[in-house]
């Protein structure tokens, strides 16, 4: 509403005294979804949820501890707050919205009894793309069990589809992924639709994310057996080549990062183009939020046979990788951007000095004296030899004491 004043900011600042029991006892903001613990209490869910997963077990009002994890919806108190809000609507108060409830399991379980019917596995689906909640609420083994049956089995081809597409969502545990990646059929089946030119961009990128959770879940031995069938890396690859589509790139990355964890598949990567696909969407600033795991994926693919060429020409030239590379040596992503920048430019001079002109330096010696994992410090330590003699000497930096040190 025009000239309402936002919760967030406190209704405090407009000179309205919020009454105490409206206050959440964590934020003391006006609760906008007030439930009940064990103990009694009430609190806005927001606040308790994040209370918990900070690894607390009591409640924060009585220090009592909490039985259970139970947030039971206050609905009562909600009312009372909502008509509040209305009452001072004259001074800006915005109405709190009334929250939507998690799926209830009873339904979840209804809809999973009545098998692959299509009308029920898009009522699931739309369940499952409402909220995190109901993907919580649908992430158990029995729900999980009989997706990966209708996604696999014997049901009509538009029903294995939407199926796929309700696991693409809610994911997979060890348990399901042992039952996708133990049958050969299975693994088959992803392969074709990941790269059949006939299936369409969504059923490529469902497939992908069950194979990139199927491989998250699993353990090495199941990793290969998904990189060695025809048609996974190389469909990932093509996913992350559709850079119109954010989560087609998201699902390739995440994808192949996991595929490129075990050792026997990082050659098939290279050769199916994952170094220079992923290289690419590096330079290119296109990892759409996946950074961290598409630097991992490069840094593995630049040290295998055919890897560092693949890279070079993926991310359009020396100087274009190691520029991009500098570019993302901070953060997270710091120590996979060193370290693939140790295999990009380290047999070459010319880049070496590409990557002193860069900015490589100052980014290195932070990364030495700052907060990095010791792994990263040693990336780091082992590049700077590599590049100290590319410093020119008459730099002041390079004369520093912090330059000087034995790295």
């Amino acid at each position: 509403m025009p000239g309402s004043v936002p919760l967030a900011l406190g209704l405090d600042t407009i000179g309205l005294q919020v009454p105490w029991y409206f206050r959440c006892p964590i934020s003391l903001e006006l609760m906008q979804d007030p439930v009940t613990v064990a103990t009694g209490q009430t609190y806005d869910r927001a606040s308790i949820e994040s209370w918990v997963a900070t690894g607390n077990t009591t409640c924060p009002v009585t220090r009592a501890p909490l039985a259970d994890f139970t947030l039971i919806p206050n609905h009562t108190l909600r009312r009372l707050i909502q008509e509040w809000c209305v009452a001072h609507r004259s001074l800006g108060v915005e109405r709190i919205p009334t929250p939507k409830q998690p799926a209830d399991p009873d339904l979840i379980r209804s809809l999973i009894a009545q098998g692959p019917a299509l009308p029920v596995l898009r009522k699931l689906r739309a369940l499952a793309r409402e909220s995190d909640k109901n993907r919580l609420v649908m992430a158990t083994h029995e729900t999980r069990a009989a997706l990966v049956e209708m996604a696999f089995g014997g049901s009509a081809e538009e029903a294995q589809a939407e199926a796929m597409a309700v696991l693409a969502l809610v994911g997979m545990g060890e348990a399901e992924a042992v039952d996708v990646v133990g049958r050969e059929d299975r693994v088959t089946r992803l392969g074709k639709v990941l790269g059949s030119q006939a299936t369409t961009l969504e059923a490529k990128v469902n497939a992908g994310a069950v194979v990139e959770a199927a491989a998250a879940a699993s353990g090495a031995e199941a990793r290969v057996v998904l990189g060695a069938a025809d048609g996974v890396i190389e469909g990932l690859v093509a996913l992350v080549d559709e850079k119109a589509n954010a989560r087609a790139v998201r699902v390739g990355i995440r994808g192949l990062f996991a595929l490129c964890l075990a050792k026997e598949n990082r050659q098939r990567a290279v050769s199916a183009g994952a170094a220079s696909a992923l290289a690419r969407r590096v330079a290119e600033g296109g990892c759409t939020g996946e950074l961290e795991r598409a630097l991992a994926a490069v840094e593995r693919l630049s040290r295998t046979e055919g890897g560092r060429e693949a890279v070079v020409s993926g991310a359009g030239g020396g100087a274009a990788v190691v520029i991009a590379l500098v570019r993302a040596m901070s953060g997270r992503a710091a120590e996979h951007a060193a370290g693939a920048l140790v295999a990009v430019v380290g047999g070459s001079e010319v880049l070496q000095l590409e990557a002193v002109r860069a900015g490589a330096m100052s980014q290195l010696l932070m990364m030495v004296q700052g907060g990095c994992s010791e792994r990263a410090k040693r990336k780091a330590q082992h590049l700077l030899k590599l590049l100290r003699s590319a410093w020119p000497t008459t730099d002041s930096m390079a004369n520093s004491a912090d330059f000087l040190q034995p790295y």
